[in-house]
C-alpha cells in the first residue's frame, strides 16, 4: 500500500515536500501539554516552558513527525502535535545557514566541524515515511534549529501554532481499522517545495 501523491520512482532521494502558500510553509513539532497549551495561547513557543537554549527541530513532513511521536501515543513529550506556520523567508534563511548533520563527500571531515560549529542550524535528510510508517526510497528533511535560530523562530518566523493532535488520533484511529483509503484522504497535501539552496524536482503526474 503506498500512501505518496506520486509515483515513489518519480520523487528525489532528497525533496523537500511541504504545505506551503506564497508566504509561509508549515512545519510540525511535537511536544508535552504544558509547551503546546503555552505556545496555542501564545501563538508562539513560550519560554519557559519551551527551552530555546535546546536545539528544537522542525519537520515539514507530517508522516515523518507521526512516526516520530507514534500519532502522538509515543510519550508524554510528545503526545501533542502542532503544525506551525512560519515564514517562508525565515525557512530560507534557516535553509542558508545549515550544515549537514553529518559530513559528506563534497567536504573532509575537517571542514565539515569547523562549519558545523559555526553554524546555528542542523540539516537532517531521514527516510521518509508511508502511511504505515515504513520507511521509503527517498528522504524527508529535519531542520534542527539553535542559538540565533531558534531566536528567530519563536520571536520572528512563527505566524500561527494550530493543535493536529485530532487529527493524528483519528488517522490513527482509522489504520487500526484499516480503513487506507479514509485515512489517506485526511493527511495534509504535501507538494514539492523548491528552495535556492535545495532545488526540488516536480514529480510526473
Amino acid at each position: 500500500m503506498q500512501n505518496d501523491q506520486y509515483p515513489t520512482s518519480a520523487i528525489p532521494e532528497r525533496q523537500i515536500r511541504a504545505t506551503y502558500d506564497e508566504a509561509t510553509i508549515r512545519v510540525y513539532q511535537a511536544y508535552s501539554d504544558v509547551i503546546a497549551d503555552a505556545a496555542l495561547a501564545n501563538g508562539t513557543l513560550t519560554a519557559p516552558p519551551f527551552k530555546m537554549e535546546r536545539m528544537t527541530w522542525i519537520k515539514p513532513s507530517f508522516l515523518w513527525m507521526m512516526y516520530r511521536a507514534g500519532w502522538g501515543f509515543k510519550d508524554a513529550g510528545q503526545q501533542r502535535i502542532l503544525a506551525i506556520d512560519i515564514s517562508r523567508a525565515g525557512f530560507e534563511w534557516a535553509l542558508e545557514h545549515g550544515c549537514l548533520s553529518r559530513a559528506d563527500a563534497s567536504m573532509s571531515k575537517d571542514e565539515w566541524t569547523a562549519k558545523k560549529e559555526a553554524s546555528p542550524v542542523r540539516i537532517q535528510w531521514d527516510p521518509e515515511r508511508d502511511l504505515l510508517l515504513r520507511p521509503q526510497p527517498y528522504r524527508a528533511i529535519q531542520i534542527g534549529l539553535s542559538k540565533e535560530a531558534v531566536e528567530l523562530y519563536v520571536h520572528q518566523w512563527i505566524t500561527r501554532v494550530a493543535d493536529v493532535t485530532p487529527l493524528a488520533h483519528s488517522i490513527h484511529a482509522l489504520l487500526a481499522q484499516e480503513k487506507f483509503e479514509e485515512a489517506r484522504h485526511m493527511l495534509p497535501q504535501e507538494k514539492p517545495y523548491s528552495s535556492v539552496l535545495h532545488p526540488s524536482v516536480a514529480p510526473t503526474p
